[in-house]
């Protein structure tokens, strides 16, 4: 009997999880740079073990061709391993940075804010947007390596930040309002109203200290102390808003979804 055709029953994509895309990219390296060369390897190294078992067995073998390809192999995957593995371990660390905070934002869906994690932009992705009363976020974590002693701690003046007193090779500034302007773009193109999004970025497990000239433009906080200066915010988004916004916000995501 012929089976008949089936679909999905489910009618949209799913929405992003918190660090999805960095996951993507650390299962690619890993693909592309490591597991590749590892079967290589791996194959040269059985058929080096076949030709010594037929050596041994006095058979008409040539083990040595076999064991030079196998040292050549492992080599270049002990090369490869040493190559990537900064990258490997900076990806992993990141992803488990957006969990953290995203599992820890999921918390605000409580206090009646939508929650959406890794949008995908052009050539970027934003890790997380809040909309809720107090308006629209985008925050932008940064999960960073402590050194071992002392009290380090992040200082935000307004215009830089200092990580352990020193300026940050990308200013995260510079980038946190580049995507609040770019969602704030898309927004408006998608809803017709203009709406204001402001830029929060995050240091998980840091101190941060923010001077008195910080100013209302960008929050450079702990993930712990977004909800309260959420909740020292005057209502800015009517619940309707919320549900339009949050609406256009996820059938784009839906519709760019990889």
């Amino acid at each position: 009997m012929r089976q008949p055709k089936t679909r999905s029953p489910l009618k949209d994509n799913p929405l992003h999880n918190p660090g999805q895309s960095l996951e993507r990219q650390r299962a690619n390296l890993v693909f592309d740079k490591l597991v590749t060369p590892l079967l290589f390897l791996l194959l040269l190294a059985w058929m080096a073990f076949m030709e010594w078992l037929g050596q041994l067995l006095h058979s008409p073998r040539q083990p040595w061709v076999y064991t030079i390809f196998a040292l050549f192999a492992l080599a270049y995957f002990g090369w490869m391993l040493v190559r990537y593995k900064p990258e490997l371990s900076r990806l992993r660390l990141g992803i488990e940075g957006e969990k953290a905070v995203g599992q820890y934002l999921e918390r605000l869906r409580e206090q009646h804010y939508q929650v959406f994690h890794d949008v995908i932009g052009p050539g970027f992705n934003l890790d997380h947007v809040l909309i809720g009363p107090a308006g629209i976020f985008t925050v932008e974590t940064k999960t960073l390596s402590k050194p071992m002693r002392g009290k380090p701690k992040i200082v935000f003046d307004g215009k830089t930040i200092l990580v352990d007193g020193f300026a940050p090779d990308r200013d995260p500034i510079v980038q946190a309002r580049a995507q609040a302007h770019w969602l704030k773009q898309l927004l408006t193109e998608s809803t017709g109203h203009a709406f204001d999004v402001w830029p929060v970025v995050v240091f998980p497990g840091w101190y941060v200290e923010q001077r008195q000239e910080a100013t209302r433009e960008v929050w450079v906080l702990e993930p712990k102390a977004l909800p309260a200066f959420i909740a020292h915010e005057n209502a800015a988004l009517a619940p309707e808003d919320v549900t339009l916004i949050s609406f256009h916000l996820a059938r784009f995501i839906r519709a760019e979804y990889i």
